[in-house]
Order: C-alpha cells, then sequence, then structure tokens
C-alpha cells in the first residue's frame, strides 16, 4: 500500500532509527512500510501517525 510515510518522516527531521525507536519496532520495519514491501498494522500506524502528528489517512492519502 502506498503511502506518505517517508515525506512526513523527513519534515519532521527524524530518522528512521527515531521514528521506529518510538513505535517501539525496528529500522529495517520501518524501511519496509516506506518502501511498500510490508504493510504496518492499524495499531503500528495509528502509533506513527502520532508520532508524525498526523491521521492515519494523512499516512496513505496520496498528497496532491
Amino acid at each position: 500500500m502506498e503511502n506518505n510515510i517517508r515525506q512526513l518522516r523527513k519534515a519532521k527531521k527524524l530518522s528512521q532509527e527515531e521514528i521506529a525507536k518510538l513505535c517501539k519496532v525496528s529500522r529495517q520495519t520501518i524501511n519496509a512500510i516506506e518502501n511498500n514491501k510490508y504493510d504496518p498494522s492499524l495499531q503500528l500506524a495509528f502509533d506513527i501517525a502520532k508520532q508524525l502528528e498526523v491521521t492515519v489517512d494523512e499516512l496513505f492519502i496520496p498528497s496532491k
């Protein structure tokens, strides 16, 4: 599933390692999600959205 996580994370000036630590997952998990190789669980999507201060919708709705 395509997502905006990389762009949102970079806008917050967070590394993959930092967001992974905040969400209690590995950096590899964040990398796989950003590269559309892994779809996060609903709970993980909520955790990522919370750390990036956006809604879950904003993680996955294509930006214009």
